[in-house]
């Protein structure tokens, strides 16, 4: 995490004192649970939090200097500050049952605010592709004339790729919003699953199915892919805009602010930085998927060597998707469309995009598909070494004249027949 990257409420949730103080609120939601189960003096919970305790970090950090333990460092400072009370907490509990269930915690709060920015991203999508339904352009494969699209479209493809994006992020983070409170290898050998049950239902989670000493790290490697698929959904679209803004191209581009420089050389430019920028972030979610998925396979009931990487790659991941959200979702609001560059580039290829329609109508006259694709496809040459224009081509062709009238041809010409289902693409994304 660094200042640059990390958005004011994702630098709050992974600090030292909201860590402390989640850990607090699952110690004292176990508490309660084994108060009613009749294990802890009733009232136990209540007398702590009337202390209005928050634990301090430097205090804990000083002690954890000797101990070597952070768990029994912000235990041993609970004690301090509550006194008698305090010796209740923890019973038959190990130290995963306070950081796993505390960091499912963490972990479902940065969904959940995930969640709320992808909405921003697709309502900013939904918008521009609504407004954007029948603005022509030259659709591509291989960075290539290929047939017509509209502007439309195209977002509305992003915008269905962020929506799977979501609906993935929503269901991993209901998968790691899992906990234990089943002590040390998790047998509860000192407490019960109905314990265990009462304290995760008062802190929203859900009981891990088979616990050990950790919640299971395959949980945590889905949350993490689905971060990912979020940041390569961002940077497909990031890249398509640095296709559109370039001097060649220039069929959109980013908003440039007043008073924005593009080049601390060359006053005239106008550089593609917030969608390099966010290409670039996406590389850094993606490499969190590897170190995620080596979690998973650790020894026997546990061992710590996920801890390590968690600590990192928690507030990383997290804090850059959701700069990249906010980010994301700016430029899509504020993306420039240049409509009638869109128009000139699709006839820079002079009707070139209509080849299929007249390969198939030739088909349909009778005549052995790979026949048509030979007719058609020479024309097609002899207009791209410029020779002419492609409808005068065919037009021209005594062998295509044999099959197709000039009408026939004229009417594969058409844009609006191309593109006929255009509305009904575009509100399929915005409506599914």
């Amino acid at each position: 995490m660094i200042p640059r990257y990390t958005p004011p409420d994702f630098a709050e949730l992974w600090s030292d004192r909201t860590r402390y103080r989640t850990w607090l609120k699952v110690e004292l939601a176990a508490c309660e649970a084994m108060e009613r189960a009749g294990l802890v003096p009733k009232g136990t919970a209540a007398s702590i939090r009337a202390l209005g305790l928050d634990p301090e970090p430097a205090a804990i950090e000083e002690i954890e200097a000797r101990t070597k333990h952070d768990v029994i460092a912000f235990l041993t400072h609970v004690e301090q500050v509550a006194g008698e009370p305090a010796r209740w907490l923890h019973r038959g509990m190990t130290s995963n049952d306070v950081l796993d269930s505390s960091f499912s915690l963490l972990l479902a709060t940065a969904g959940d605010r995930l969640l709320t920015r992808s909405d921003a991203l697709i309502n900013a999508l939904a918008r521009r592709a609504e407004e954007n339904i029948h603005t022509v352009m030259i659709g591509r494969s291989h960075g290539i004339h290929a047939e017509p699209t509209t502007f439309g479209i195209v977002l509305a493809g992003h915008l269905a790729e962020v929506k799977r994006a979501r609906a993935r992020l929503a269901a991993a983070k209901q998968e790691v919003a899992c906990g234990k409170i089943a002590g040390a290898v998790g047998t509860y050998a000192h407490l019960s699953p109905e314990i265990e049950l009462d304290a995760l239902t008062q802190l929203g989670l859900v009981p891990e199915t088979v616990p050990t000493q950790v919640v299971a790290r395959d949980r945590h490697a889905a949350f993490f892919s689905a971060l990912a698929l979020m940041a390569a959904a961002i940077e497909r679209l990031s890249t398509n805009v640095r296709h559109w803004q370039r001097t060649e191209v220039g069929e959109a581009e980013e908003r440039f602010s007043k008073g924005q420089k593009g080049s601390s050389a060359m006053p005239h430019k106008r550089n593609p930085i917030l969608s390099e920028n966010l290409c670039g972030l996406a590389r850094i979610v993606r490499a969190a998927v590897t170190p995620a998925f080596e979690n998973i396979s650790l020894w026997h009931e546990r061992d710590i060597s996920h801890s390590s990487v968690e600590r990192m790659l928690a507030p990383d991941a997290t804090s850059t998707l959701a700069f990249m959200l906010d980010r994301a979702a700016g430029l899509v609001e504020g993306l420039v469309v240049y409509a009638d560059r869109m128009r000139q580039n699709l006839e820079r290829s002079g009707g070139l995009y209509f080849s299929e329609a007249i390969m198939l109508e030739l088909v349909g006259k009778g005549l052995a598909r790979q026949k048509a694709y030979e007719m058609v496809q020479r024309n097609a040459m002899q207009a791209f070494a410029g020779e002419g224009a492609f409808e005068g081509l065919l037009l021209a062709d005594a062998e295509i004249g044999q099959y197709l009238s000039e009408s026939e041809i004229k009417l594969c010409f058409d844009l609006k027949h191309a593109l006929r289902y255009a509305e009904v693409i575009v509100r399929r994304a915005i409506d599914t």
